[in-house]
């Protein structure tokens, strides 16, 4: 098992599920502070990631964290519930598309071997 790839996607699946926790709850700024942590954590991990859709990864992983911070401004700062929320659905769709990058990258790596 390579550990390195459970962690990887453990941080993508726990990032996508936060959102999705927060678009559920819509009032809790906790899980959305939660949920921009821990995609900034994802994002982090793949930097610097060589595998074949790294470039795309990444960038999804980038749009979702342009979605989250101004999320949270909104959310914290602001008070605009409305606005926060329209840009979690963003970054919760960004999330989406990084998962099914990484699926396509899972399985065409189990094709090489």
């Amino acid at each position: 098992m390579d550990w390195g790839k459970v962690v990887y996607i453990f941080f993508s699946l726990m990032s996508l599920t936060s959102i999705g926790g927060y678009l559920y709850d819509k009032t809790s700024s906790v899980l959305l502070f939660i949920a921009l942590s821990v995609n900034l954590v994802s994002t982090v991990l793949k930097i610097g990631v060589k595998n074949l859709l790294a470039a795309e990864l990444f960038a999804a992983s980038l749009v979702a964290d342009l979605h989250l911070i101004p999320a949270t401004y909104y959310e914290v700062v602001k008070h605009d519930t409305n606005t926060a929320l329209a840009l979690a659905v963003g970054a919760f769709l960004a999330n989406i598309v990084s998962f099914v990058f990484a699926s396509i990258e899972l399985a065409k790596n189990r094709e090489e071997y």
